[in-house]
C-alpha cells in the first residue's frame, strides 16, 4: 500500500522539477497592446469645440469631429503622462458622457481593460467623420482637486478635453480648437486667433504637441501688460483676477517683470519663441499652480500679487521659474522626458536638471530683475539650505532616487516627508548648481560661470522652439566645454550620496555660511504669516497652523521623540491655553534649563500629554557672510549689464 501511494504522489508530481507543475489557475491572456506611435502624418484636421460658459457646474463641454481614412478597429486615447508633471496623471476621472456618432448613428466603444485610457472603436464601412460628445467635470471643491473653472475665471489645459488617434507621433496630428466663453470674458493664450464670433474664438490649426502646450485662462476681469516694447519678439503679461482692483499693478512691479525678460535674454543669449504670454491668475477661489510651457506659462498665486508688493514677495519667484522652462525643460529637454505622444510613459531621471537648474535660475532671476531685493534672496537661500540640511531622509535614499516620486507618490500627502523626501532634486538640485556654479568661477578666477554653461547650452538655435534632447553624457560634456573638471564625478557624489547633512559648499565657496539666531528674517517670517503658521522646525522640529493643528513634524526630532505626528493639535502649553506666541515664549524659557516643555495634546479620539525635551531656544536660518572671502553669491545675484 505505501508503495502505491508514493507512486500516486510521483505521478502528481511529476518526475523531478523540470516538469513539476503547481495546482491552481493560470493567468488569462492580456489584451494586445495600443500600437505604438509612428511618425506618420495623420491624414486630416480634428476639429474641437469647447463650450466653457457653465461656470456655475465648472462642466466644460467637449464636441470633437475627427476624421477617418478607413472601416475597421480605431483606437482614441485619453492624454495620460502630462508635460510638467512629469507622471501620469491625465484626469480621467474628470471625463464623462462620452458619446460617439458616426453618420448620424451611434458608434459603441470598449474601454481597454489594462490600458483605461484607451477606447476601442470599430468604424464601420463608409464612415469618413467620427463625432465625439463629452464633458470634462472640473473640480467643484478642493478636496476633488484644483478649482480650473470659477464665476470669474478659468484655466483650461487642452489635453484635459481632447480625445486623440492612437499609433502616431504628436506633433503628425493636427487640430482646429476653438472654445466659446462667458459674454465680455476675454482670453490669454499662447494660441493665435483665426476669427472670433461674438464669445467664440477659433484658433488657427497647430499641432497636438503645441496645443497641450498652450493651456488658455479667461476672465471678466483681465488686464494685459506689454512686457518687451519694441523686443525681437512679443512678450506679454496676461492676467486674469477676482475682482478688477487686483488688477492695479504699479509701475514698480511691471518694471520688475520686465527686468525679467530682459535679465534671461542676457542669461541665456537666446529666445526659443515666436511670442511669450505669462498666463497669471490672482485669485483665492482658483487652485494656485505654477506649470511651464513653451511659449508661455500658466500660473497662479495670491489676489494680492500686485496689490500689497511691498509683502506679497516670497513666492515672486515663480514666473522666474516658469519662464525659465522655456529654455529649460521645453527647448532643451531630457531625453528619456521626451515622448512621442502623451500616453507613452516617461522616464525622470534628469529632473535634477530640467527643474533642480531651473530652480536655481528662477531665484537668480528674481533677484537680478528685482522681483526680489538681494536680501530676499538671500534669505530664500537661507530657508532652503536649513531645510535640506535637516532632510533626514537622505541618510537611505539618494536624491536622484527623488527624480522618481513623480511617478511614485504623484505630490499625494507624505505623513514623514523629512524621511520620505519628496521631489528634492527640486531645492537640493538648486543647491548642487549653486555649488557648480562658484566651483566655476573659482577655477577659472571669475573669467567663467554657470552663466557661460547656460548660454551655451540652452541658447543654441536662436528662435527655433523644435526641442532639443540631451542625456547625463551631453550635461557632462558641456561643463567641461566650459571649465575642465571632473563633471561626472562631481554630479554622481551629489546625487547618490548620503550626506550628512545638504551639500552647502557652494555656500562656503560663496563667501556665506549658515547659521541660526533667534529672530526669523523677514522673509521668514512673511512666509509664516501668508501661510498662517508657525515654523518651529529647526527648533521644535515641527510647524504649526493657526489653530495649534501640527501640520509637519521633522523625522527624529525633538516633536518626533515626544511622540507628536502631523494631525495632532496642540490645546495648552505649559497649562496655558495654545497661542503660537506662548509656545514660541516656552521654547526660549526652556533655553538653557532641564524642564520639559509641555504640552496638552489631541490626536484623533486621544487626549493626552507630551513632555518636549528640547533647550536649545528658538533657531531661525540665515545666511552670514564669511570674512575676507570673495562675495561670489552677492555676484551671481546681481543685475547683468
Amino acid at each position: 500500500m505505501k508503495s502505491t501511494i508514493l507512486a500516486l504522489c510521483l505521478l502528481a508530481l511529476g518526475s523531478g522539477p523540470a516538469v513539476a507543475r503547481s495546482v491552481g489557475p493560470t493567468p488569462a491572456p492580456m489584451p494586445a497592446p495600443v500600437p505604438a506611435p509612428q511618425d506618420r502624418p495623420y491624414p486630416g484636421v480634428i476639429h474641437l469645440t469647447v463650450d466653457a460658459t457653465d461656470t456655475a457646474h465648472h462642466v466644460f463641454r467637449v464636441h470633437e469631429t475627427i476624421p477617418v481614412q478607413a472601416s475597421g478597429p480605431m483606437i482614441l486615447l485619453y492624454p495620460q503622462w502630462v508635460p510638467g508633471n512629469h507622471s501620469a496623471n491625465g484626469p480621467l476621472t474628470e471625463l464623462a458622457g462620452l458619446i460617439l456618432h458616426a453618420n448620424g448613428k451611434r458608434l459603441a466603444w470598449v474601454r481597454d481593460p489594462v490600458n483605461v485610457f484607451a477606447f476601442h472603436i470599430d468604424v464601420p464601412q463608409g464612415v469618413r467623420t467620427i463625432d465625439a460628445d463629452f464633458q470634462r467635470l472640473a473640480p467643484v471643491e478642493p478636496r476633488v482637486g484644483r478649482i480650473t473653472m470659477t464665476h470669474e475665471m478659468l484655466d483650461l489645459e487642452w489635453n484635459t478635453v481632447a480625445l486623440y488617434p492612437a499609433g502616431y507621433f504628436s506633433r503628425d496630428i493636427t487640430f482646429a480648437p476653438s472654445i466659446t466663453v462667458r459674454d465680455g470674458w476675454r482670453i490669454g493664450t499662447a494660441l493665435t486667433p483665426a476669427s472670433t464670433s461674438g464669445s467664440t474664438t477659433a484658433f488657427k490649426p497647430v499641432t497636438f504637441n503645441t496645443l497641450v502646450d498652450s493651456p488658455l485662462y479667461a476672465g471678466h476681469y483681465f488686464r494685459r501688460f506689454n512686457l518687451d516694447p519694441g523686443g525681437p519678439v512679443p512678450v506679454w503679461l496676461d492676467v486674469v483676477a477676482d475682482h478688477p482692483r487686483e488688477l492695479d499693478a504699479s509701475p514698480e512691479a511691471i518694471a520688475a517683470h520686465r527686468a525679467l525678460v530682459q535679465q534671461a535674454y542676457k542669461l541665456f543669449g537666446s529666445h526659443h519663441y515666436n511670442h511669450y504670454d505669462f498666463l497669471l491668475s490672482l485669485s483665492d477661489r482658483e487652485g494656485g499652480i505654477g506649470l511651464e510651457h513653451h511659449r508661455s506659462s500658466e500660473d497662479g498665486t495670491s489676489e494680492d500679487y500686485f496689490t500689497d508688493w511691498a509683502h506679497a514677495y516670497t513666492g515672486r519667484d515663480l514666473l522666474a521659474h516658469e519662464y525659465t522652462h522655456s529654455w529649460n525643460g521645453k527647448f532643451r529637454r531630457p531625453a528619456d522626458l521626451w515622448t512621442p505622444n502623451f500616453n507613452v510613459p516617461m522616464r525622470d531621471s534628469l529632473l535634477w536638471v530640467y527643474e533642480g537648474q531651473t530652480q536655481y535660475w528662477g531665484y537668480v532671476l528674481a533677484a537680478r530683475s528685482g522681483l526680489w531685493t538681494k536680501q530676499q534672496a538671500l534669505d530664500a537661500l537661507a530657508n532652503v539650505a536649513a531645510t535640506y540640511d535637516a532632510r533626514i531622509g537622505r541618510t537611505w535614499r539618494p536624491l536622484e532616487d527623488t527624480t522618481n516620486d513623480p511617478i511614485i507618490a504623484n505630490r499625494r500627502p507624505l505623513s514623514w516627508m523629512s524621511w520620505q523626501r519628496s521631489e528634492d532634486y527640486y531645492s537640493e538640485g538648486q543647491l548642487i548648481w549653486l555649488d557648480a556654479d562658484t566651483l566655476i568661477r573659482q577655477l577659472s578666477h571669475g573669467t567663467k560661470s554657470l552663466d557661460t554653461f547656460a548660454r551655451d547650452f540652452f541658447g543654441i538655435d536662436n528662435g527655433s522652439y523644435v526641442t532639443v534632447t540631451y542625456t547625463f553624457d551631453d550635461i557632462v560634456h558641456a561643463l567641461n566645454q566650459v571649465q575642465p573638471y571632473d563633471w561626472a564625478t562631481f554630479l554622481k557624489t551629489r546625487l547618490n550620496g548620503h550626506g550628512p547633512g545638504a551639500p552647502l559648499d557652494g555656500l562656503a565657496r560663496g563667501g556665506y555660511k549658515l547659521v541660526y539666531t533667534d529672530t526669523p528674517s523677514p522673509f521668514f517670517k512673511e512666509n509664516e504669516t501668508r501661510r498662517h503658521i508657525s515654523d518651529l522646525t529647526f527648533s521644535l522640529g515641527a510647524t504649526v497652523a493657526k489653530n495649534g493643528t501640527l501640520v509637519g513634524v521633522l523625522w527624529d526630532g525633538p516633536a518626533f521623540k515626544a511622540g507628536l505626528t502631523d494631525g495632532a493639535r496642540i490645546l495648552a502649553v505649559n497649562g496655558t491655553a495654545y497661542t503660537a506666541g506662548r509656545l514660541a515664549d516656552a521654547i526660549t524659557a526652556a533655553r538653557g534649563t532641564t524642564a520639559p516643555i509641555d504640552l496638552a495634546v489631541q490626536n484623533g479620539y486621544r487626549y493626552f500629554t507630551v513632555h518636549v525635551d528640547y533647550h536649545n531656544g528658538l533657531r531661525y536660518p540665515h545666511l552670514e557672510r564669511i570674512p575676507g572671502t570673495p562675495d561670489r553669491l552677492g555676484e551671481i545675484l546681481t543685475p547683468r549689464r
